[in-house]
């Protein structure tokens, strides 16, 4: 038997196997795609994502494969990024999806994650030891948990039951990859003109000739699975920009609306979901791909936690708790968004305005930051302003970089009282880090696997009543004594005399 199945090898289930791997979970991911595919649906990472990456040391391959741009811009309205935007990496990672999908696959193999492509899951059961997942070619494998990561048509969720409240597509947009003839100089002129009332028209050059296209359809396909062709392409361009651009050898054809719906739930007994089977939106805003990354960001330690036996009572539960208020956000800002893509004079004067308000920093900051996921909070209760935000990287005095003390996917302390603090009963989640950094000023700060605030402060009992919430029960006996020698001096903490 496997402890998790994954349908789905896609960015979430890649990142989630890889999440699972860091605590020797057994992963098998299954994928009825018998290739990834080579569409390039999403182009860049947002911040958050870009720090998920760096707390489990990938930043720098994808750095190597990507291209970094400027933060900014809500529906196509671009402001300068706000001053000391709270963040280490304040930047877009521009990086084709199918490089991502690649980069996190090859992170789930090396971690020895079991992959199997042209392997789909047609059916499901579940009992009080496990799931029972059945292939299409008949076979059926055992699992403890399973997740289906398998996109907004999910098999999982179908066969689940759950419901997938929303609004159906009333917008459709072509988009594709394919060759033109028309000059750069047209194309530019073209689109400078188009774009002053549609924003979903363009043509971006991708390489040797290629060029992403985006332009508006005539309607909602009733079947949103079949391609459109480049005659519909061509049809389209001519009739919002009087031209075609020559457009011809196409790469991929496809269709893309702005249905919008939210999982009713993210879990079942033992079966959850994660990334577009839980959420589907409009690609607005470049948030669907990042929001799949985070999803399983949260779930992995806490599935993990239950398979090894040491999960508190409600761990896994907080996965749905914590992460579908955040969709739920999302969903509403890539409705707003929608609307001020509209050539209607309504939202147009909408547009107008907000474009005027992104002037003060406080909202472009505040857009900024909603988009690019950093605003998120969970709600952990009432404590340090801190708690329940993700911490960003901080430079160590003597450790480097606190995000280099997180790649195992552990709970970590930031003790920054010269070590008057301890994890003594949680040693074998929790890994306690003694050191000091400019930028931080609290005395201690227990970060979960994630990298959010499960307690700030500077009280070993405050702290030692915070620990099990999270980390479960102490193995041996957890101490309420500072160790011997430390004292207390200016705030921190010294050695004594």
């Amino acid at each position: 038997m496997n402890d998790v199945i994954i349908a789905g090898g896609g960015p979430t289930g890649m990142m989630l196997a890889g999440e699972l791997r860091l605590h020797g979970v057994d992963v098998l991911v299954l994928e009825k795609e018998a290739e990834p595919p080579p569409h390039v649906r999403a182009l860049g990472l947002h911040v958050r994502s870009i720090e998920v990456l760096d707390q489990r040391g990938l930043l720098e391959r994808f750095l190597a494969e990507g291209k970094t741009h400027p933060v900014g811009g809500f529906a196509g309205l671009t402001k300068p990024s706000p001053d000391r935007l709270d963040t280490a990496h304040g930047y877009v990672l521009g990086i084709p999806q199918p490089v991502t999908d690649r980069l996190l696959a090859e992170h789930a193999a090396e971690l020895g994650t079991d992959i199997r492509r042209g392997r789909a899951l047609v059916g499901l059961s579940q009992d009080g030891d496990g799931v029972t997942a059945e292939l299409a070619d008949g076979t059926r494998l055992r699992s403890r948990y399973l997740v289906g990561c398998d996109g907004g048509r999910s098999t999982v969720r179908k066969l689940l039951g759950v419901d997938f409240p929303g609004e159906p597509s009333r917008v459709e947009t072509l988009l594709g990859e394919m060759e033109l003839t028309a000059s750069q100089e047209e194309l530019a002129a073209v689109m400078a003109e188009v774009r002053k009332t549609h924003f979903r028209f363009g043509a971006m050059p991708l390489e040797k000739g290629v060029h992403r296209v985006i332009v508006p359809a005539e309607g909602v396909a009733e079947d949103r699975t079949v391609p459109p062709t480049l005659d519909e392409f061509k049809q389209q361009l001519r009739k919002f920009g009087g031209t075609d651009f020559g457009v011809h050898s196409p790469r991929w054809l496809s269709r893309f609306g702005d249905a919008t719906r939210l999982a009713e739930r993210y879990r079942v007994g033992r079966v959850l979901l994660a990334g577009d089977a839980a959420h589907i939106h409009p690609p607005t805003g470049g948030q669907g791909l990042n929001l799949g990354i985070q999803d399983a960001f949260n779930l992995g330690w806490k599935l993990a936690a239950a398979l090894r036996g040491w999960a508190p009572e409600g761990l896994l539960d907080s996965y749905h708790s914590e992460r579908h208020p955040v969709a739920a956000a999302v969903l509403d800002n890539t409705r707003a968004q929608m609307q001020l893509l509209s050539p209607e004079p309504g939202p147009q004067a909408v547009r107008r305005l907000l474009a005027e308000l992104m002037d003060f920093e406080e909202v472009n900051r505040y857009l900024i930051e909603k988009i690019t996921a950093i605003a998120v909070r969970y709600d952990f209760g009432e404590g340090h302003e801190l708690l329940g935000r993700r911490m960003r990287d901080v430079r160590l005095r003597q450790r480097g970089r606190l995000y280099e003390q997180m790649r195992g996917g552990r709970g970590l302390l930031l003790d920054q009282t010269g070590g008057g603090l301890s994890v003594a009963g949680w040693a074998d989640r929790v890994d306690h880090v003694v050191d000091v950094s400019e930028e931080l000023d609290v005395p201690a700060v227990l970060l979960r696997p994630d990298g959010h605030v499960a307690w700030a402060g500077e009280d070993q009992r405050d702290l030692l009543h915070r620990l099990p919430r999270w980390f479960g029960a102490a193995t041996g006996g957890a101490s309420l004594q500072r160790p011997m020698g430390w004292g207390p001096l200016n705030g921190r903490w010294s050695e004594g005399p």
